[in-house]
């Protein structure tokens, strides 16, 4: 085992971190929320791909008029 290295046993040839079930469940909730990141990107380059997407100026021209003129490049 690993000088310093706390929370770690070996189990057969891999090794094994024991933690918290605090630290767990929040390793837990980072986790799910990037692969939750993920697949909103991955889902949004497949809208792009299928051309299902539009540009930001388009968007805010039509929702956002009064914002699009006030900062629309020059």
């Amino acid at each position: 085992m690993a000088k310093g290295v706390k929370n770690l046993i070996k189990i057969g040839k891999e090794p094994v971190v024991i933690l918290p079930l605090k630290e767990y469940k929040k390793f837990l909730a980072w986790q799910l929320e990037t692969e939750y990141i993920d697949k909103i990107v991955e889902e949004g380059l497949e809208e792009e791909r299928k051309g299902k997407t539009e540009s930001l100026e388009i968007f805010l021209k039509r929702e956002f008029p009064d914002l699009y003129e006030k900062y629309k490049k020059n």
